[in-house]
């Protein structure tokens, strides 16, 4: 991106906010400490009507925001296609440079300190982080210690649930939960 010119960071869809809406009537009966969310807009929109109804502000943490954060548009990852003449450039030259703005080990380390400093700064806590599904990915990533960053593939406001000690110790108690949304994914 060149100086000057603005990253894509949309607002939620219709459909977005009724997942947002949803995520809300699911967490607000977990006795919720915290609330965490990406600077971008999608995530904080995402977390307001969670925040509202528990009476929570939301820390906003820039290093959980999106791989792409520097593009110049926003295409949701599963709209990208060679195929298509507005995301084919996608596929030209190397995919992990186009999807991870500041290159994957830069990304991976931002993620890995964001959620650091969550976990960090909340001890004995439950916290709810509003983020994104690359981000998803690589703090699920860095836990199981697999290889491959596209392994899964979270859908909107699927819930992935994390346990973490004091010790050190992360857990992955679940990954993308979507029950409570099932009815607002496309399949």
């Amino acid at each position: 991106m060149k100086e000057g010119e603005e990253a894509a960071d949309p607002e939620l869809s219709e459909i977005g906010r009724q997942q947002a809406e949803r995520v809300a009537d699911v967490l607000e009966k977990a006795d919720i400490d915290h609330i965490v969310s990406s600077t971008m807009l999608r995530a904080r929109q995402t977390a307001a009507p969670l925040a509202g109804r528990l009476g929570l502000e939301v820390e906003l943490l820039d290093d959980i925001k999106e791989s792409d954060h520097r593009s110049r548009s926003y295409v949701p990852l599963e709209e990208i296609s060679a195929d298509d003449p507005d995301t084919a450039h996608y596929f030209q030259g190397d995919l992990m440079d186009t999807i991870f703005s500041d290159g994957y080990e830069n990304f991976e380390a931002r993620v890995t300190r964001g959620f650091t400093h969550i976990i960090d700064n909340n001890p004995s806590k439950r916290v709810v982080v509003f983020c994104h599904g690359m981000v998803t990915n690589v703090f699920v990533k860095t836990i199981l210690r697999f290889e491959e960053v596209f392994a899964i593939s979270p859908d909107y406001c699927g819930i992935t649930r994390v346990q973490a000690s004091g010790s050190g110790v992360r857990t992955v108690r679940s990954v993308n939960e979507t029950y409570h949304v099932r009815d607002l994914i496309e399949w």
